[in-house]
């Protein structure tokens, strides 16, 4: 493991720092039971409003900081206390450079001995993680996964009487955003829905976690705004 990089700066690059644990909790589901008197069992409704819907998810990462006097731990500490203790930061793992997490975060530091100190990063972060890449935004290939990682290019897509659009889906349900040139229509799960010229957010298009397919019918551009979650 090197580091990660927690809003601007990077632990290691920004602070020395040694990441040597790692601690994600899974999300704990957001279950609905309902009892039914003079019946065996409950109902589970968990899934009735349309996908599992989670709680916040727990984070911690332990560093080893060769800081070797009090002082420089003080300088260090200090930096670190006031750039991340009780704000609500991005932060993306040197493992996983495609994906975000995204919560508040909290400092812990103690002096071990003369040599080194502890420092602990512990954050309550949404239960996805998020494409660092959205579907509109320039692609950066430096941090791309060739094995696992899709490409998203739907910015500014050209519509002649009609085209198809396949989104690979993630865990998370997504709402897209469409941005049309013109007024057209678009289909998915043979519902039709129509669009007006301009940006589009239509609540009851929801993209799971398969292979969604879009099909617009008209003439003009669109650009469809997705930006993957995953657990």
């Amino acid at each position: 493991m090197s580091g990660i990089r927690i809003g601007e700066k990077h632990t290691e690059d920004n602070w020395g720092l040694i990441w040597t644990d790692l601690i994600l909790s899974a999300p704990e589901a957001k279950t609905v039971k309902v009892e039914i008197p003079g019946a065996d069992g409950t109902i589970d409704l968990t899934e009735a409003l349309g996908g599992v819907k989670f709680h916040e998810r727990q984070i911690e990462f332990d560093f080893l900081l060769q800081d070797r006097n009090i002082e420089t731990w003080h300088k260090i500490t200090n930096e670190i206390m006031n750039y991340i203790h009780g704000k609500r930061l991005q932060i993306i793992l040197d493992t996983e450079p495609e994906f975000y997490y995204e919560g508040r975060f909290l400092v812990d530091s103690q002096k071990s001995d003369a040599v080194h100190s502890i420092i602990a990063i512990v954050g309550s972060v949404d239960p996805y993680k998020y494409e660092v890449s959205d579907s509109l935004g320039d692609w950066m290939w430096d941090d791309f996964n060739f094995e696992t990682g899709i490409v998203r290019e739907y910015n500014d897509l050209q519509v002649e009487g009609e085209l198809t659009v396949i989104i690979p889906g993630l865990r998370k349900h997504v709402i897209p955003i469409i941005t049309a040139s013109a007024a057209m229509a678009v289909s998915y799960q043979s519902k039709y829905y129509d669009l007006v010229a301009g940006v589009n957010k239509i609540y009851d298009l929801v993209l799971g976690e398969e292979e969604n397919t879009l099909t617009f019918t008209g003439s003009g551009t669109v650009s469809i705004e997705y930006r993957g979650g995953s657990l």
